[in-house]
């Protein structure tokens, strides 16, 4: 029996050109199973096959240059070999009925020059160092290092950087991109008061600390239409020492600027699962529907009870779920027929390298997980 608690949140939904066959979306969930090279494989292609009752599927940060890495094992997009194994995992994916946006990443201070020894110190706007215990790196913990701020000329080159990794996603048949700019990692360091110390054209005020984000949006829908393009931000979150006084007014005003480009959604962390700076009230969908008229997707801590909930009262179109993705392939499938979810995954399997913890969940079948 389908279940009547999710009449909305199962309902399809028309995102620009995409018809989405319901509003649950796997969210970006980073895993740490493309090897040393960073090459999307075989397993991958399982793993995000088995999740493909999603309406959408948004793929794990991926970096877009060797200067962006800053976790073991991610995958890449800035080689076309990558781009080229990509696809194994977006027709699998396709197979399904389901599309596919690749998440573009760059670390920025949130890295250590072991994981790009050829590029030196990671780099940010400015060089302030994160605060934070450690790092896990291809040589061990390591102490966080101060990083280098990016010359004026060199933000330009980031911003082709990230226009490259675009067209390979496209040469991977994905369906469009997301621009991940929440976490704490390069493009929120250059939204955030906090870490943007600068006094050129990409710090100061408000329209400056903007600008970055808002020339990597021009340049990725130079390459796929805008409403193929999505951006993700985390305006409540403290992850990777973040957090600014001026969070609402920043905020704010980045969902009413990227209001004017049509693009594919606002992917925002507006719950507070993963950390929250305390500098004030929350940040609410709500809130941000008064300045962003497009497709607006909620993520972090959502049930399937509140995910419903705030589609049903307008406040989202689009819910994602990270973790309860990680141990429920099936996920849909639970929430349509009101079955048990499975217990969550130990984070000690998370990032394990292999197939354990990764693409051996059970599904539900026959009144039991098989």
């Amino acid at each position: 029996m389908t279940s009547t608690l999710s009449t909305h949140l199962l309902s399809p939904f028309n995102m620009g050109d995409l018809s989405l066959k319901n509003r649950v979306v796997m969210a970006p969930l980073t895993r740490s199973r493309a090897g040393i090279e960073r090459m999307p494989n075989a397993l991958m292609a399982e793993y995000y096959q088995q999740r493909a009752s999603a309406g959408l599927i948004i793929s794990e940060a991926t970096v877009i240059s060797t200067q962006a890495i800053g976790w073991q094992q991610s995958p890449g997009i800035y080689t076309d070999a990558q781009a080229k194994a990509w696809k194994q995992v977006v027709e699998a994916v396709r197979s399904q009925g389901t599309p596919m946006f690749l998440q573009l990443w760059h670390c920025g201070r949130a890295s250590h020059s072991s994981f790009h020894p050829e590029d030196g110190l990671p780099v940010a706007p400015s060089a302030i160092r994160l605060d934070d215990d450690y790092i896990h790196t291809p040589t061990g913990k390591q102490d966080y290092e101060t990083p280098r701020a990016l010359e004026t000329e060199e933000v330009e080159q980031v911003v082709e950087d990230y226009r490259k990794a675009a067209e390979r996603a496209k040469m991977a048949g994905f369906d469009g991109i997301e621009i991940h700019g929440a976490n704490g990692y390069l493009i929120d360091q250059f939204l955030q008061s906090k870490t943007n110390h600068r006094s050129d054209r990409y710090g100061g005020s408000l329209e400056n600390r903007f600008r970055f984000l808002r020339e990597i949006v021009e340049a990725t829908t130079s390459v796929f239409p805008a409403n193929r393009v999505g951006v993700r931000i985390s305006p409540n979150g403290d992850f990777n020492d973040v957090g600014s006084p001026d969070y609402r007014e920043t905020f704010l005003y980045v969902a009413q600027q990227l209001n004017a480009y049509g693009l594919a959604y606002l992917h925002v962390m507006d719950g507070l699962e993963f950390g929250f700076h305390e500098l004030g009230e929350p940040i609410t969908l709500k809130e941000l529907r008064q300045v962003f008229d497009g497709p607006l997707m909620g993520n972090c801590g959502y049930t399937q009870e509140t995910a419903e909930t705030a589609i049903r009262e307008g406040n989202a179109d689009l819910i994602a779920f990270g973790r309860p993705y990680i141990s429920n392939p099936d996920l849909v499938e639970r929430f349509a027929n009101g079955w048990e979810l499975n217990p969550p995954a130990d984070m000690s399997v998370w990032y394990s390298f292999d197939e354990e913890g990764y693409a051996d969940f059970p599904m539900y079948q026959n009144g039991k997980n098989t």
